[in-house]
């Protein structure tokens, strides 16, 4: 049994989800004290409960300490089973965290899994769907795995009430032997296409306005790729999403809105953490790089261009460590570009 210590570097419930993911994926049982105890409020939340039960009916582990507040669980993981699955969080909690935790095990089933989720799409300090559909499972696509993908419904916080399907595609199969690739994106090449998205729901509507004023002020953006949606949700809620289609891959900058925060600084928000990867020549953002790790070191390995890796990579990249040593290398390249290498 792995003995991991939730408290460690950033102590945030990626520790929790990665280490679930790779349970899964090796059927190596893992023991987790002091979850979360990074965060001011430790423990699991409906969000990280949503994670592990879910985990635990994919692979028909057996919990012991699967309960609200919980600071430590053992987890004992069966076999994967592909299938219908209908997960629920109860709360705005990030739908799309969940998914990336089951994500690699469905990949590795017998047949196709149809997946409902339920609680928040678009989620301060989580990937929106959005992120998920343009920028992340484009990248997943070319290890093998197809996911197709579908919004029903926005959840915004603190209301929740979003709703979307996946159906994952394993892994194609020769022989009894899975067939994986090996991803290298070491040249972003041209940018092809952009685009400025601001969703609302429930707000007034000069909100976006301003935020899209912003964007064209600061990134002189033509009018046609400025586009303001009104959509349908159980609650209020604000996102601007940056979309940038270049040769060889796809990057999203988000910024959720929230209650007291002017829209311009919304907007800023977005709009720094492109221009930071505009101003180099890196392939990946740095909250893509840090989910590519997992899909990658489950697969056939590869590399990417990033950013100075954020502490919530490095965190990742010691728990992953714990599974499969020396597995992951870092290379810096000059003073802001990075060379992530994971080996096969």
């Amino acid at each position: 049994m792995k003995i991991i210590d939730g408290s460690q570097g950033e102590g945030g419930g990626q520790i929790l989800r990665t280490a679930l993911s790779l349970s899964m994926c090796l059927k190596q049982p893992i023991k987790l004290h002091s979850i979360r105890a990074g965060r001011k409020k430790s423990g699991l939340l409906r969000q990280h409960l949503t994670c592990v039960r879910a985990a635990k009916e994919v692979c028909q582990a057996k919990v012991i300490g699967d309960y609200l507040g919980s600071d430590s669980i053992e987890f004992y993981p069966g076999n994967i089973q592909s299938g219908d699955y209908h997960f629920a969080i109860a709360t705005a909690g990030s739908t799309t965290l969940v998914f990336q935790t089951i994500l690699p095990a469905l990949s590795m089933a017998d047949d196709m899994s149809s997946v409902v989720f339920e609680g928040g799409t678009h989620n301060s300090h989580a990937p929106s769907f959005d992120f998920i559909d343009q920028a992340f499972l484009p990248i997943i696509e070319l290890l093998g795995i197809r996911v197709e993908r579908t919004l029903i419904k926005y959840g915004f916080y603190p209301n929740g009430g979003g709703q979307w399907q996946a159906k994952i595609y394993p892994i194609n199969t020769n022989k009894g032997e899975q067939k994986r690739k090996t991803v290298s994106l070491s040249q972003r090449g041209a940018i092809l296409a952009r685009k400025a998205q601001v969703i609302s729901s429930q707000i007034p509507a000069h909100i976006g306005v301003r935020e899209l004023k912003k964007i064209k002020k600061q990134c002189h953006w033509q009018e046609d790729e400025l586009q303001h949606c009104f959509v349908d949700s159980y609650g209020p809620g604000n996102i601007v999403s940056l979309r940038l289609k270049a040769k060889h891959v796809n990057e999203v900058f988000e910024a959720v809105g929230s209650l007291g925060i002017p829209a311009e600084q919304v907007a800023t928000q977005a709009i720094k953490a492109m221009k930071d990867y505009l101003q180099t020549d890196v392939v990946i953002g740095i909250h893509l790089a840090d989910q590519l790790l997992l899909p990658l070191v489950l697969a056939s390995g590869g590399c990417y261009t990033t950013l100075k890796p954020s502490s919530h990579t490095v965190t990742n990249i010691q728990i992953i460590e714990l599974f499969m040593k020396n597995t992951i290398v870092i290379e810096q390249l000059n003073e802001r570009n990075y060379n992530i290498i994971v080996a096969p």
